[in-house]
């Protein structure tokens, strides 16, 4: 990504690189090492993405766009809730609603009532706590970007049917306590391949200039 990125012109055009990785932390440019509790067999890797510590193993889908956001014509402000929207149109795709918490990058879901279509009181609003409140919710996307020269790469992370208990292991984003869950957990049965057609497909959409 980071090569692609360099060497890319005004006329390269973008790219989406989904793929699903062996198990694996990765550190973020801010991250704390106190939030890796106990990684054990699991490799660590730093990088140069936003946000603190996740995880990546099999049966998530990870997407990589990788957008020249001048040609594109918006923000990472925007970019960022396109991306959030693409996650939020898949997982209705599969039924389950999906939300933004106010002061938390990433997509989460009502651990009671995943298929709700409630407004959360945690949503986005203006004047909101910066302190996000996680009560009653589980994590099912992680977002990290980096931004070079107006170009994306790194991106987002959804659980579709994982071995979660790596997220024991670390603060999932920095943040104690927070629930990690997947697609399965809650109930969901689809193959990774569904997932990441669905998935693709949204971004696609909902990324174009």
């Amino acid at each position: 990504m980071q090569d692609f990125t360099a060497e890319r012109t005004p006329e390269t055009p973008d790219e989406l690189w989904v793929c699903e990785h062996p198990p694996v932390f990765t550190q973020g440019l801010a991250g704390h090492e106190d939030h890796l509790l106990a990684p054990g067999d699991i490799p660590v890797v730093p990088t140069n993405r936003g946000g603190q510590v996740t995880f990546h193993g099999p049966g998530q889908v990870v997407a990589y766009p990788l957008i020249d956001l001048k040609r594109a014509g918006y923000y990472v402000k925007e970019y960022v809730y396109r991306i959030e929207e693409s996650v939020i149109r898949t997982l209705d795709h599969f039924g389950v609603t999906g939300h933004r918490v106010s002061g938390a990058p990433g997509i989460y879901v009502r651990l009671d009532e995943p298929h709700s279509h409630a407004m959360l009181a945690q949503r986005p609003l203006k004047g909101a706590s910066k302190d996000p409140d996680f009560e009653g919710l589980g994590k099912i996307a992680a977002l990290g970007i980096k931004v070079s020269r107006h170009c994306t790469y790194h991106g987002v992370a959804l659980n579709v049917a994982m071995d979660l208990s790596p997220y024991q292991r670390i603060n999932p984003c920095g943040y104690q306590g927070l629930q990690t869950v997947d697609l399965s957990t809650i109930g969901v049965s689809v193959s990774w391949q569904e997932a990441a057609d669905v998935l693709s497909q949204k971004l696609v959409t909902y990324l174009a200039p």
